[in-house]
């Protein structure tokens, strides 16, 4: 096949990807026709797929570095916008006898260092996330459609989760390689006032006291944190996506408006961002708490929090803080494919994929 024609034409399974939304009411049909098989494409098996009228060939370098780029956006941006409440959630982690509550932990920040306290941290922050979440969304991107063309058009739909899964936490892994030295900057600036003012004199300091390897002190509860975290944040949403379309739109999804989709992605972000903090919480309290103090262990951590606290506190504030940054980072995410004329993410029902029977019956008619 011409490179030129892959901008119409894809060898990721329909599930994955909506039909264009360009299609007219009354000629839109919810799924691509059944595919068949690419001849000469040898390794695992695989199968065209209308794709969108896209202005940048799907799955191209160009495909990457877009959801790169909108991966940088949704993350780094949503991060730093929730900055006051990331501060006071991770003091109340580490000094519960001082920041009892939500609302007693704001106003001692706001009594003990003003206004502009609520931001301290948040060059680290923006930087970390920034390069977080470039690693989250485009290698998800193409681990998903990397292990569907592995597992092949009939698998790839039966086992679609498991892809979003094992895409999800392989582009973790990577991801956390890139946040950990900002995350432990972040953390010690924000929980010990008089530390450091942000990352320009914060970075050289902590090196100077824990040594460069000491940045990355905080890795395996960060992996334990942000994995399952962005396995459930990648594959409930697509999943909730997937369900609302099905259950409560009346029209399929090529029929919607862009602003709808975008409100979809929204709502099933907020929703998959709930079940993220939950999931994820006590690795985040085990993260504030080794940052925060020199020469920490696991085992201090469970010792001086308890398991009950480790797995509640500063929980709810996370609810909330984490909810709003996981809808606002899918919302932002999908405008910007929508922008660069990709489509948004997930909401179309697998179609029936054909069997061995059927697709050796159809190569031969």
């Amino acid at each position: 096949m011409a490179l030129s024609d892959r901008s119409r034409e894809s060898l990721l399974p329909s599930f994955l990807y909506a039909p264009s939304a360009a299609r007219s009411f009354a000629g839109a049909s919810r799924f691509p026709s059944s595919p068949a098989a690419a001849p000469g494409s040898g390794g695992a098996p695989s199968f065209p797929i209308q794709a969108p009228k896209e202005k940048i060939e799907m799955y191209s370098p160009a495909f990457y570095a877009a959801c790169t780029a909108g991966g940088i956006a949704s993350c780094g941006l949503t991060h730093m916008a929730v900055t006051p409440l990331d501060l006071v959630k991770c003091n109340m982690q580490i000094n519960p006898a001082k920041y009892k509550s939500i609302t007693s932990g704001f106003g001692v920040l706001a009594q003990e260092q003003g206004v502009r306290g609520f931001f301290r941290g948040w060059v680290p922050t923006l930087l970390g996330y920034s390069a977080q979440g470039a690693c989250k969304f485009g290698f998800y991107e193409f681990f998903k459609k990397y292990y569907s063309d592995i597992a092949g058009p009939e698998y790839a739909q039966k086992y679609k989760t498991l892809i979003y899964l094992a895409g999800s936490a392989s582009a973790e892994v990577i991801a956390d390689v890139a946040l950990c030295p900002f995350e432990a900057v972040k953390v010690r600036v924000q929980t010990q006032p008089g530390f450091a003012r942000g990352l320009s004199d914060g970075l050289p300091k902590f090196i100077r006291s824990e040594g460069a390897l000491g940045l990355y002190k905080g890795i395996v509860p960060l992996w334990g944190r942000q994995i399952p975290y962005t396995m459930m944040k990648f594959a409930s949403f697509e999943t909730i996506v997937e369900l609302i379309y099905k259950h409560a739109v009346p029209v399929p999804k090529s029929e919607c408006s862009k602003s709808f989709q975008l409100g979809i992605s929204f709502a099933g972000g907020y929703v998959a961002g709930v079940f993220c903090a939950i999931v994820s919480h006590p690795a985040d309290n085990l993260v504030s708490f080794l940052n925060n103090a020199k020469g920490a262990t696991v085992g201090d951590a469970v010792k001086k929090l308890g398991l009950w606290g480790l797995f509640t506190r500063g929980l709810p504030l996370r609810i909330v803080m984490i909810g709003t940054l996981t809808g606002a980072q899918w919302g932002i995410y999908d405008a910007f494919k929508v922008m660069v004329g990709l489509p948004t993410t997930g909401g179309v029902t697998p179609a029936p994929a054909p069997t061995t029977e059927e697709a050796a019956l159809k190569a031969s008619a």
